[in-house]
């Protein structure tokens, strides 16, 4: 059996997570180490490791994330701008296999990231 990764272990309940926004498909959480003043993770609830793990099926799915992003980061206050970053792989940074979205705000934010 797969061990749990973190962010299951988070929508199960197991680990606390101050949680700003939730519905039947995604879960939203503040960053535990944020790397801007706004720094939220929305997570699907369905397990799919990155982005190259994505099915047709999955097509609803992200357009809904991307809608509850938006939400969130007029909830904020990110009217002059935000960031949206997914990371893909080892060396595209990914460091939990299960996708997650990074909303980034509150703050200039420079390019190239890194």
């Amino acid at each position: 059996m797969t061990e749990k990764t973190i962010f299951k272990r988070i929508i199960d309940g197991e680990i606390p997570a101050d949680i700003v926004y939730e519905d039947e498909q995604c879960l939203a959480f503040r960053d535990i180490s944020p790397q801007a003043p706004v720094h939220i993770l929305v997570i699907p609830r369905k397990e799919i490791p990155s982005i190259d793990h994505l099915s047709d099926e999955d097509e609803q799915l992200v357009g809904h994330i991307y809608l509850v992003i938006k939400q969130i980061a007029a909830g904020e206050g990110l009217e002059n701008g935000y960031r949206v970053i997914v990371n893909c792989g080892k060396e595209g940074g990914q460091t939990v296999d299960h996708l997650h979205f990074h909303l980034l705000g509150g703050r200039g934010l420079s390019w190239p990231p890194g």
